[in-house]
């Protein structure tokens, strides 16, 4: 089996995405017109700690996503993970361009988790009500106790993480 991420288009459409390293002109495009939401370029997102990656429709930077692998704990951080301005409904009024975005980028993060021998298990804060309630419904995320975060932290284990991973193994 194998790992292939997609997205939908505004039709409903299945569309193929590549997931490839982020490089330093995928970070920079977040400054540009039209800005992300975050600076990818910014001192947090550029430290080190962090397995940063983009992903693609063709030659179009649709999405970016920080990872961090935690092998004292088995497990692995999403970070951050943002949508470019046309499929983010923070900055978009719209209808997003691609949707199953934050799906697609968790599902690789459990990826990373399983390639990383691992259980599958992610983690990842809630930024705002509104996504901590959508990782509650959508992706049945449970609430942990947060170490070092002021942000609500959910896990991503068990059936949850199979529910969100099967669909993207051909």
């Amino acid at each position: 089996m194998e790992f292939k991420p997609f997205v939908f288009d505004r039709g409903e459409k299945r569309i193929p995405v590549s997931i490839v390293p982020m490089t330093a002109a995928d970070a920079e495009q977040t400054n540009q017109l039209p800005r992300w939401q975050t600076s990818w370029t910014s001192e947090y997102l550029a430290d080190s700690r962090f397995d940063k990656y983009a992903a693609m429709v063709d030659n179009e930077l649709i999405a970016l996503a920080a990872y961090e692998i935690l092998k004292d704990v088995l497990i692995v951080h999403i970070a951050y993970m943002e949508a470019q301005p046309d499929s983010n409904p923070t900055l978009d009024d719209g209808v997003p361009k691609y949707t199953g975005i934050g799906r697609m980028l968790i599902a690789y993060g459990i990826k990373l988790s399983i390639d990383h021998g691992f259980a599958g298990d992610v983690v990842l804060e809630a930024k705002t009500d509104q996504l901590a309630r959508h990782y509650e419904r959508d992706f049945g995320a449970v609430r942990i106790p947060a170490f070092q975060s002021a942000a609500p932290r959910y896990l991503i284990a068990d059936e949850a993480a199979k529910q969100i991973f099967f669909p993207y193994l051909v």
